[in-house]
Protein backbone atom coordinates (compact mmCIF):
# COMPACT_ATOMS: atom_id res chain seq x y z
CA UNK A 1 0.00 0.00 0.00
CA UNK A 2 1.16 3.53 -0.90
CA UNK A 3 -0.21 6.55 1.07
CA UNK A 4 1.42 9.83 -0.42
CA UNK A 5 0.23 13.75 1.50
CA UNK A 6 -1.12 15.74 -0.73
CA UNK A 7 -1.50 18.42 1.95
CA UNK A 8 -0.46 18.56 5.58
CA UNK A 9 -1.57 22.20 6.60
CA UNK A 10 -4.55 23.64 8.61
CA UNK A 11 -7.49 25.58 6.96
CA UNK A 12 -5.75 28.33 6.07
CA UNK A 13 -2.67 26.71 4.83
CA UNK A 14 0.99 27.62 5.16
CA UNK A 15 2.04 30.29 5.02
CA UNK A 16 -0.70 32.09 5.99
CA UNK A 17 -2.10 34.93 4.27
CA UNK A 18 -0.79 38.26 5.61
CA UNK A 19 1.48 36.11 8.46
CA UNK A 20 4.77 37.32 9.11
CA UNK A 21 5.73 34.43 11.11
CA UNK A 22 8.82 32.78 11.18
CA UNK A 23 7.29 29.47 9.98
CA UNK A 24 5.53 31.63 6.83
CA UNK A 25 8.29 33.37 6.01
CA UNK A 26 10.68 29.96 6.14
CA UNK A 27 12.44 28.45 2.64
CA UNK A 28 11.73 25.47 4.16
CA UNK A 29 10.09 22.92 2.18
CA UNK A 30 8.93 21.01 4.55
CA UNK A 31 6.66 24.24 5.92
CA UNK A 32 5.04 24.62 3.04
CA UNK A 33 1.51 22.88 3.35
CA UNK A 34 -1.28 23.07 1.17
CA UNK A 35 -4.87 21.92 3.22
CA UNK A 36 -5.03 18.14 4.36
CA UNK A 37 -5.87 15.53 2.20
CA UNK A 38 -4.40 11.96 1.29
CA UNK A 39 -3.73 9.46 -1.65
CA UNK A 40 -3.73 5.69 -1.01
CA UNK A 41 -3.15 3.42 -3.69
CA UNK A 42 -2.99 -0.53 -3.56
CA UNK A 43 -3.45 -3.47 -6.02
CA UNK A 44 -4.61 -1.42 -8.68
CA UNK A 45 -6.47 1.10 -6.85
CA UNK A 46 -6.62 4.66 -6.24
CA UNK A 47 -8.38 6.74 -3.57
CA UNK A 48 -8.45 9.92 -2.25
CA UNK A 49 -9.74 11.40 0.73
CA UNK A 50 -10.80 14.69 0.93
CA UNK A 51 -11.10 17.05 -2.00
CA UNK A 52 -9.65 20.34 -0.14
CA UNK A 53 -9.62 23.68 -1.53
CA UNK A 54 -6.45 22.96 -2.71
CA UNK A 55 -7.22 19.60 -4.69
CA UNK A 56 -6.82 20.98 -8.42
CA UNK A 57 -2.78 21.86 -7.31
CA UNK A 58 -2.16 18.93 -5.64
CA UNK A 59 -4.20 16.72 -8.37
CA UNK A 60 -1.61 18.17 -10.49
CA UNK A 61 1.39 18.02 -8.65
CA UNK A 62 1.02 14.37 -7.79
CA UNK A 63 -0.24 13.92 -11.26
CA UNK A 64 -3.13 12.58 -10.30
CA UNK A 65 -4.62 10.53 -13.42
CA UNK A 66 -7.51 8.59 -12.19
CA UNK A 67 -9.28 7.92 -9.27
CA UNK A 68 -12.01 4.97 -8.06
CA UNK A 69 -13.27 6.78 -5.24
CA UNK A 70 -13.34 9.69 -3.00
CA UNK A 71 -13.95 9.50 0.67
CA UNK A 72 -14.89 12.50 2.47
CA UNK A 73 -13.92 12.79 6.58
CA UNK A 74 -16.53 15.73 6.87
CA UNK A 75 -17.90 18.43 5.20
CA UNK A 76 -15.59 21.78 6.59
CA UNK A 77 -14.64 24.02 3.35
CA UNK A 78 -10.74 22.74 3.43
CA UNK A 79 -11.60 19.14 2.82
CA UNK A 80 -14.31 19.82 0.40
CA UNK A 81 -14.24 23.27 -1.75
CA UNK A 82 -11.83 21.14 -4.22
CA UNK A 83 -15.28 18.82 -5.34
CA UNK A 84 -15.68 20.81 -8.25
CA UNK A 85 -12.29 19.91 -9.65
CA UNK A 86 -13.37 16.20 -10.18
CA UNK A 87 -14.89 17.04 -13.20
CA UNK A 88 -11.97 16.25 -15.53
CA UNK A 89 -11.53 12.71 -14.47
CA UNK A 90 -15.39 12.56 -15.00
CA UNK A 91 -14.88 13.59 -18.56
CA UNK A 92 -12.67 10.76 -18.77
CA UNK A 93 -13.78 8.31 -16.54
CA UNK A 94 -17.28 8.94 -15.80
CA UNK A 95 -19.31 8.91 -12.41
CA UNK A 96 -16.88 8.92 -8.79
CA UNK A 97 -18.16 7.23 -6.34
CA UNK A 98 -17.80 9.70 -3.18
CA UNK A 99 -18.09 7.86 0.20
CA UNK A 100 -19.52 9.98 3.42
CA UNK A 101 -21.50 9.88 6.62
CA UNK A 102 -25.05 10.83 6.62
CA UNK A 103 -24.30 13.98 9.00
CA UNK A 104 -21.75 14.83 5.77
CA UNK A 105 -24.12 14.17 3.13
CA UNK A 106 -26.46 16.68 4.40
CA UNK A 107 -23.99 19.61 4.47
CA UNK A 108 -22.32 18.39 0.89
CA UNK A 109 -26.04 18.49 -0.84
CA UNK A 110 -26.76 22.28 1.10
CA UNK A 111 -23.42 23.38 -0.25
CA UNK A 112 -23.27 22.04 -3.63
CA UNK A 113 -26.68 22.35 -4.14
CA UNK A 114 -26.18 22.92 -7.85
CA UNK A 115 -24.83 19.64 -8.54
CA UNK A 116 -27.62 18.00 -6.19
CA UNK A 117 -30.36 20.33 -7.61
CA UNK A 118 -29.45 21.53 -11.04
CA UNK A 119 -30.79 24.72 -12.35
CA UNK A 120 -28.98 25.57 -15.03
CA UNK A 121 -27.36 23.40 -17.62
CA UNK A 122 -24.27 24.46 -19.59
CA UNK A 123 -20.39 24.60 -18.13
CA UNK A 124 -20.67 20.76 -16.82
CA UNK A 125 -21.32 19.61 -13.44
CA UNK A 126 -19.32 16.83 -11.39
CA UNK A 127 -21.08 13.56 -11.89
CA UNK A 128 -21.49 11.56 -8.15
CA UNK A 129 -22.39 8.12 -7.03
CA UNK A 130 -22.85 8.69 -3.14
CA UNK A 131 -22.83 5.77 -0.62
CA UNK A 132 -23.17 6.74 2.52
CA UNK A 133 -20.69 5.11 5.61
CA UNK A 134 -21.49 4.04 8.84
CA UNK A 135 -19.16 3.76 11.89
CA UNK A 136 -17.55 0.28 12.39
CA UNK A 137 -18.70 -1.01 9.39
CA UNK A 138 -16.61 -1.88 6.82
CA UNK A 139 -16.65 -2.08 2.96
CA UNK A 140 -14.58 -2.78 0.27
CA UNK A 141 -12.95 -1.04 -2.79
CA UNK A 142 -11.01 -3.99 -4.63
CA UNK A 143 -8.67 -5.84 -2.23
CA UNK A 144 -8.65 -2.52 0.34
CA UNK A 145 -11.01 -3.26 3.11
CA UNK A 146 -11.99 0.24 4.48
CA UNK A 147 -13.40 0.82 8.06
CA UNK A 148 -14.90 3.67 8.88
CA UNK A 149 -14.30 4.37 12.80
CA UNK A 150 -15.70 7.49 14.24
CA UNK A 151 -13.85 10.50 16.18
CA UNK A 152 -15.31 14.14 17.16
CA UNK A 153 -14.27 17.42 15.68
CA UNK A 154 -15.50 19.96 18.79
CA UNK A 155 -19.17 18.27 18.05
CA UNK A 156 -18.68 16.82 14.93
CA UNK A 157 -18.78 13.67 14.43
CA UNK A 158 -16.23 13.10 11.72
CA UNK A 159 -15.12 9.52 10.38
CA UNK A 160 -11.39 8.57 10.37
CA UNK A 161 -10.88 5.68 7.68
CA UNK A 162 -8.67 2.43 8.48
CA UNK A 163 -7.12 1.25 5.09
CA UNK A 164 -5.96 -2.33 6.03
CA UNK A 165 -3.39 -1.51 8.22
CA UNK A 166 -2.73 1.96 7.07
CA UNK A 167 -5.31 4.62 9.35
CA UNK A 168 -6.00 8.18 8.76
CA UNK A 169 -7.65 10.61 11.44
CA UNK A 170 -8.04 14.23 11.18
CA UNK A 171 -9.92 16.94 12.41
CA UNK A 172 -10.31 15.73 15.54
CA UNK A 173 -9.97 16.54 19.68
CA UNK A 174 -11.17 13.21 21.28
CA UNK A 175 -11.65 9.17 20.40
CA UNK A 176 -13.09 6.90 21.59
CA UNK A 177 -12.02 3.57 23.18
CA UNK A 178 -14.25 1.85 20.67
CA UNK A 179 -12.59 3.67 18.09
CA UNK A 180 -9.18 3.28 19.90
CA UNK A 181 -9.47 -0.56 19.36
CA UNK A 182 -10.61 -0.64 15.96
CA UNK A 183 -6.95 1.49 15.42
CA UNK A 184 -5.15 -1.31 17.03
CA UNK A 185 -2.40 -3.37 14.91
CA UNK A 186 -1.42 -0.34 12.55
CA UNK A 187 1.62 -0.25 10.17
CA UNK A 188 0.57 3.64 9.86
CA UNK A 189 -1.71 6.17 12.41
CA UNK A 190 -1.58 9.69 10.34
CA UNK A 191 -2.97 11.75 13.02
CA UNK A 192 -4.45 15.22 13.27
CA UNK A 193 -2.33 17.80 15.36
CA UNK A 194 -2.87 21.50 14.52
CA UNK A 195 -0.30 22.71 16.83
CA UNK A 196 2.03 22.77 19.76
CA UNK A 197 -0.36 24.20 21.98
CA UNK A 198 -3.83 22.61 23.19
CA UNK A 199 -6.75 23.35 20.81
CA UNK A 200 -10.80 23.57 21.42
CA UNK A 201 -11.24 21.04 18.55
CA UNK A 202 -8.35 19.43 17.37
CA UNK A 203 -5.33 17.85 18.88
CA UNK A 204 -1.84 19.89 20.18
CA UNK A 205 0.96 18.04 20.31
CA UNK A 206 1.04 16.38 24.11
CA UNK A 207 -2.73 15.49 22.90
CA UNK A 208 -1.50 14.04 19.85
CA UNK A 209 1.19 11.78 21.10
CA UNK A 210 -1.05 10.68 24.11
CA UNK A 211 -3.37 9.02 21.57
CA UNK A 212 -0.28 7.43 19.57
CA UNK A 213 1.05 5.89 22.40
CA UNK A 214 -2.46 4.03 23.39
CA UNK A 215 -2.85 3.57 19.31
CA UNK A 216 0.71 2.36 18.86
CA UNK A 217 1.29 2.04 15.24
CA UNK A 218 4.62 1.17 14.24
CA UNK A 219 4.97 4.68 12.41
CA UNK A 220 2.95 7.63 12.94
CA UNK A 221 2.99 10.76 11.04
CA UNK A 222 0.94 13.98 12.46
CA UNK A 223 -0.80 16.47 10.08
CA UNK A 224 -3.25 19.22 9.59
CA UNK A 225 -0.33 21.69 11.26
CA UNK A 226 -0.64 25.31 11.34
CA UNK A 227 1.81 27.69 11.27
CA UNK A 228 2.89 27.20 15.31
CA UNK A 229 5.17 24.10 13.59
CA UNK A 230 8.54 24.67 12.45
CA UNK A 231 9.97 21.79 11.28
CA UNK A 232 13.17 22.12 11.92
CA UNK A 233 12.70 23.54 15.08
CA UNK A 234 10.32 21.32 16.38
CA UNK A 235 10.83 17.76 14.96
CA UNK A 236 13.21 17.04 18.08
CA UNK A 237 9.99 17.16 20.05
CA UNK A 238 8.62 14.04 18.64
CA UNK A 239 9.46 10.57 20.45
CA UNK A 240 10.81 7.26 18.22
CA UNK A 241 7.99 6.37 15.56
CA UNK A 242 6.61 9.80 15.10
CA UNK A 243 7.00 12.79 12.24
CA UNK A 244 5.51 15.59 11.33
CA UNK A 245 3.69 14.73 8.14
CA UNK A 246 5.50 17.07 5.02
CA UNK A 247 3.48 17.63 1.67
CA UNK A 248 4.50 15.52 -0.83
CA UNK A 249 5.75 12.49 1.60
CA UNK A 250 5.35 8.84 0.01
CA UNK A 251 5.15 5.69 2.65
CA UNK A 252 4.81 2.35 1.43
CA UNK A 253 4.23 -0.80 3.13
Amino acid sequence: MKLTFLGTGTSTGVPSIACDCETCLSDDPRDKRLRTSILIEHAGKTILVDTSSDFRQQALRAKIGRLDAVLITHCHVDHVFGLDDIRPLNFRYGAMPIFANEIAWIDLRRIFQYIFKPTHFGGGLPQLIPHTVYNNAPFCIGAIEITPLEVIHGKLPVIAYRFNDFAYATDLNFISDDTIAGLQGLEVLVLDCVRLKPHSTHLGLNEALEYAERINAKQTFLTHLNHDVLYARDAGLLPDGVQFAVDGLVIES
